[in-house]
């Protein structure tokens, strides 16, 4: 059963009326689908799948094909859900006609609503013109993946008053270039909550506590399907991997073991077909 289509509009209500934002980074057609069953407001198809489906090191070697191919599987899955695109490493950061276009991309051929970049005052020229373009734009400040090298790996940020200060103030930013809603990464909750209440648009907390306006997960994290990186902020509400790994085994057993296939997965023949088959081979 199709659900009804969620609007930017609808988030920034949800934030309005103190109701929770749920989303999901999401990276193929069969999961997306799973998802938008089970009401998620915002879909993510984030560049977190260089590491989770293409065993990539990091985020910062996915290419935008890579990113477009991923995004145009979970918009054939997913029907009601917000779908944002991540846009890929060095996709927005040299130059702001640039980021206009691949931005455009990611709704003119991948079939998302909106796109999500990371960083604070030092793209909010590029998301303006983003912006003014028609294209709705999510940011994302903290823990910015791409950029993890230059903050010294994956650190939680904004420990001390002065960087707590320095992400209010490209929250800020990033509100005032038309951003309609941020995404806070492995920032302290108290800063988190308080950015939450100074934005007037939703936050989405991904390990930045509950004063968050909504909340994000991958969901390879979530069903336990990808163990090699285990954040301190990741819940695991299933444990997919270990089901997944002992049903092959069991698979595979059985396969040896001759005892599958058994007879109730086989095609039978008609008896008269069967036994004139047999007679010609027989006769060879």
């Amino acid at each position: 059963m199709s659900r009804k289509k969620v609007t930017i509009l609808d988030i920034q209500k949800r934030k309005q009326k103190g109701v929770p934002i749920t989303m999901l980074t999401t990276y193929d057609f069969t999961a997306a689908i799973l998802v938008d069953r089970a009401d998620i407001d915002i879909i993510l198809v984030g560049d977190s799948l260089g590491m989770v489906m293409l065993g990539y090191s990091g985020t910062t070697q996915v290419t935008m094909d890579e990113m477009l191919h991923h995004c145009k599987a979970v918009a054939r899955g997913a029907s009601g859900a917000l779908l944002v695109g991540d846009m890929p490493f060095m996709s927005y950061q040299a130059d702001v006609a640039e980021a206009v276009r691949n931005a455009g991309r990611f709704l003119k051929e991948a079939g998302m609503d909106c796109v999500k970049l990371e960083g604070g005052r030092e793209t909010a020229v590029s998301i303006q013109a983003i912006v003014q373009a028609g294209i709705p734009v999510m940011g994302h400040i903290g823990l910015t993946p791409q950029t993890v090298s230059q903050l010294g790996g994956f650190r939680i940020q904004g420990k001390t008053a002065v960087s707590a200060q320095s992400l209010l103030e490209d929250a800020l930013a990033l509100q005032e270039a038309g951003c309609f809603a941020v995404v806070l990464e492995a920032i302290p909750a108290t800063v988190a909550s308080h950015i939450s209440q100074q934005l007037t648009i939703p936050t989405i907390g991904i390990g930045a506590g509950a004063g968050c306006d909504g909340q994000v997960l991958v969901y390879h994290d979530l069903l336990g399907l990808y163990d090699r990186l285990q954040p301190r902020f990741v819940k695991q509400y299933g444990a997919l991997g270990e089901a997944i790994t002992t049903a092959v085994q069991t698979y595979s057993e059985e396969v040896r073991s001759r005892t599958f296939p058994a007879k109730e997965h086989t095609y039978p023949m008609n008896e008269e077909e069967e036994a004139a088959f047999l007679a010609a081979v027989a006769e060879r």
